[in-house]
């Protein structure tokens, strides 16, 4: 309405014979106002960044790292421990490296080069000759001195079993991987080894078009959108009697309102044996459903993409013990810029299972679930004792009917993280699960990889004593790369006895970071830091893996002896607070910037927060650069509030638009003019042309337009009137053109005839009037000719 009230007012004064002023800045600060609320309430609708404790710049010395080949990119993907000795097997680009948990020195490696005459195919049919190697994808050891590897082998997938003596490798069996292992390097794609049967999530065609949930002699339906629908696979593990499957994939339950990547969890029984006749290498048991990853509200926002997946943790949270799975989320690419970490019950999983079917009637009918009496008995996608005895309706429905109604709530009911930043989203996720602290409490501690190369260290303070609630408190940031590659795995390892370095303190494992061309492995934290200095220091670290040793005098890690008894160390992970220790200001003061055992204050652009501290304080050590880790508390808290800052803008604008229109009348009411000004070119005349051809015809001083339009050019300038006796002389027969040179009487007749010289003074008794009625350009003689003729004159037209 303020808007259309402009436009009004503007209309007005042009039509009007006075203008009336308007403040031109009125649009431009309305527009202003507009945009402003739209990007504040935006805001406003997303969880605030949680800030994190420590930000974490890892020196040379601060971590251990695994370059492998340094002439082409290894594309490092995968990760297996070996329960048979403390090694880490790590695949790559046909490598297979066998890597010491407690340096990453190479202890052996296992070469596997894919076959010439496969290399040349795979260029012949337009690949890459970089991607035409053979990239291992996929690892197991079925039994101890036994190894299971898969790879891509120049888009031909190929699997081999080895036996492993020493540090020797030799070929037992070798066989065709499709459907075992994708043929893609780049592609999504998981495998798990139980009961000595591989299942794999991938792709079982050159093209990448045919996805398939597989092991040996069972699958999915082919080119079946309601099964698969262009899956992305990002893990998978096993419990109990199923093998569970973790993907995002195109909706099909969305498709008649666009197009949506929705993230699922499958699921298909160990003991399925296939369907009778035809269904004999199908699954019978197989079932999705929808994980629900979203922030609550009247209308949720969905992170809707799922990137990766922990292992299977179970611990007690709240006052019950759960099995949780956690996973990334990310909104998609060409949206809002988010992720989140969402936590999953086993239990929930499967009551989803056994809900309500979801199916579609007709083609163009909505989603709905089926009505319980309509599911036949036995119920489709359970285990039974021989799936190849199961009825055809039971077998038909399952078919036509994979997708639950229900969806997957997040345990704890929200998000434990939510992250908005254009500088990154997250990609991997670790989870060190039930890290006990004094007292007695458990926590899961998480590490998420990003694919801008830095990791976060969270920790939901509220999961020891509830189940519903959620309090984020993010204790790191780490940045251990020198390049922002993104991270494609985290594994937590720990070795079979503690580490002890210099300081006396404990360390209990590591967390394997690994990347396209690197694999890392740092320290799980950061406790025993010289420059923690205090008890409130390390209590508001919030870091179950921290906690203030009253008798030694110093922060301690897990694992430190008589680390349970909770009168010798101090820690709450609920609060950063504790009763024995004075009042820290470490992460509540934002005025404390100056403090001991601190210095160089310093603005780091590159932090990738909107809400990043202004002061960078790092720690003095004596190992960074031969000084030691950079470390930087987090101090400064936020100083308003989003609904102060909301309140603050538009009072500003408001006041700015009010100022605007303000200044603008009174400038114009100063600055007025006589209303011949008005016109839009005051220093020229405008001539009416008209039908009637009255010559005492005086009209009135033309009424200006809105909008006119005018175009200037040369006219002849016509005789007045002639007397009745020289009519004949005029007639429209003496206009005729004669030929130049051939008659030059006084009755040469010519195609204009022009008034003499004294037509000037002529005009100055009658306003310049012609015998159309227009009035005549006062503009002198500029248009009479050399001869005293009077040949064009410059006219203006202003058409109505």
């Amino acid at each position: 309405m303020l808007a259309e009230s402009i436009q009004s007012s503007a209309a007005h004064g042009r039509q009007g014979r006075r203008s009336v002023p308007v403040a031109r800045g009125g649009p431009l600060l309305v527009g202003y106002l507009l945009a402003t609320v739209f990007v504040v309430g935006t805001l406003c609708a997303w969880q605030e960044n949680v800030r994190p404790k420590l930000y974490v710049t890892l020196a040379d010395k601060e971590y251990l790292r695994f370059q492998g080949n340094e002439s082409t990119n290894d594309f490092f993907k995968l990760v297996l421990r070996d329960p048979n000795s403390n090694n880490l097997l790590v695949g790559a680009r046909n490598i297979v490296y066998n890597l010491s948990i407690y340096d990453l020195a190479e202890t052996t490696r296992l070469s596997w080069y894919s076959s010439d005459d496969d290399i040349k195919m795979c260029i012949v049919k337009g690949k890459d000759e970089d991607l035409c190697q053979n990239y291992i994808r996929v690892l197991a050891i079925p039994a101890q001195g036994s190894l299971l590897s898969c790879g891509t082998n120049a888009f031909r997938p190929l699997c081999r079993t080895y036996s492993i003596n020493g540090n020797n490798y030799t070929v037992e069996t070798e066989k065709p991987g499709q459907a075992m292992c994708p043929y893609d390097p780049t592609h999504n794609s998981t495998a798990v080894f139980v009961d000595n049967e591989l299942y794999s999530g991938t792709v079982a065609d050159f093209s990448g078009l045919d996805p398939i949930i597989y092991r040996e002699h069972l699958q999915t339906e082919q080119y079946d959108s309601l099964s698969l629908n262009a899956p992305n696979f990002v893990g998978s593990f096993t419990q109990g009697d199923f093998v569970y499957f973790f993907f995002r994939e195109t909706a099909v339950e969305f498709i008649n309102c666009g197009k949506a990547i929705f993230s699922r969890v499958a699921r298909v029984c160990k003991w399925d044996k296939g369907g009778p006749n035809r269904l004999k290498n199908r699954w019978t048991s197989y079932l999705k459903s929808r994980l629900n990853c979203s922030m609550p509200g009247d209308f949720p926002f969905y992170f809707d993409e799922i990137q990766s997946t922990s292992n299977l943790v179970e611990g007690r949270y709240g006052h019950a013990n759960s099995k949780l799975i956690y996973g990334v989320f990310s909104t998609a690419p060409n949206a809002i810029a988010g992720s989140a970490i969402c936590a999953f019950s086993l239990q929930e999983i499967s009551d989803t299972f056994e809900g309500n079917f979801k199916e579609q009637s007709g083609l163009n009918s909505n989603w709905l679930p089926v009505n319980p009496l309509n599911v036949p008995d036995p119920r489709p996608g359970s285990c039974h004792n021989d799936s190849r005895t199961l009825p055809d309706l039971t077998l038909n429905f399952k078919k036509t009917h994979s997708l639950m109604d229900e969806t997957v709530p997040a345990f704890f009911g929200s998000p434990i993280l939510t992250r908005v930043s254009t500088m990154y989203r997250f990609t991997a996720i670790a989870v060190d699960p039930q890290i006990k602290t004094p007292g007695g409490k458990t926590y899961d501690v998480i590490f998420v990889g990003t694919d801008h190369g830095k990791i976060l260290k969270t920790v939901n303070a509220e999961s020891a004593d509830s189940n519903k609630k959620v309090t984020s408190v993010v204790i790191e940031e780490i940045d251990a790369l020198q390049t922002n590659e993104p991270i494609r795995t985290l594994e937590i390892v720990r070795t079979t006895q503690y580490d002890t370095p210099k300081d006396g303190s404990y360390d209990d494992g590591k967390l394997i970071i690994v990347t396209d061309t690197t694999v890392l492995a740092i320290k799980l934290h950061r406790c025993s830091s010289e420059k923690i200095t205090s008890c409130s220091e390390c209590v508001a670290l919030q870091d179950p893996y921290c906690a203030w040793d009253k008798i030694v005098g110093k922060c301690r890690s897990h694992g430190a002896p008589r680390w349970s008894e909770e009168n010798v160390f101090y820690q709450s992970v609920a609060t950063g607070d504790h009763a024995a220790c004075p009042s820290g200001k470490m992460a509540k003061d934002a005025n404390v910037v100056e403090r001991q055992g601190y210095r160089d204050l310093e603005y780091d652009p590159q932090r990738p927060f909107r809400d990043q501290p202004a002061d960078k304080i790092q720690f003095n050590s004596e190992n960074y650069n031969d000084k030691g880790p950079q470390i930087t508390p987090d101090l400064i808290n936020a100083q308003y509030t989003v609904e102060t800052l909301v309140m603050a803008v538009l009072a500003g604008a408001i006041f700015a638009l009010l100022v605007g229109f303000i200044t603008g009348y009174f400038c114009g009411r100063r600055c007025h003019k006589d209303e011949d000004d008005n016109l839009p070119y005051p220093d020229t005349e405008y001539e009416y042309f008209e039908q009637r051809q009255n010559v005492n015809r005086i009209q009135a001083e033309p009424k200006l337009l809105p909008q006119v339009e005018e175009v200037t050019y040369a006219e002849p300038v016509l005789l007045p009137q002639p007397s009745s006796q020289n009519k004949m002389q005029h007639s429209p027969k003496n206009t005729l053109r004669k030929p130049m040179g051939h008659h030059h009487g006084v009755n040469s007749e010519t195609l204009f005839q022009f008034q003499p010289d004294n037509y000037n003074n002529a005009r100055d008794n009658y306003r310049g009037r012609d015998n159309f009625g227009t009035l005549r350009s006062h503009q002198g003689d500029n248009y009479r000719r050399g001869d005293g003729f009077s040949t064009t004159r410059s006219v203006k037209k202003v058409y109505l």
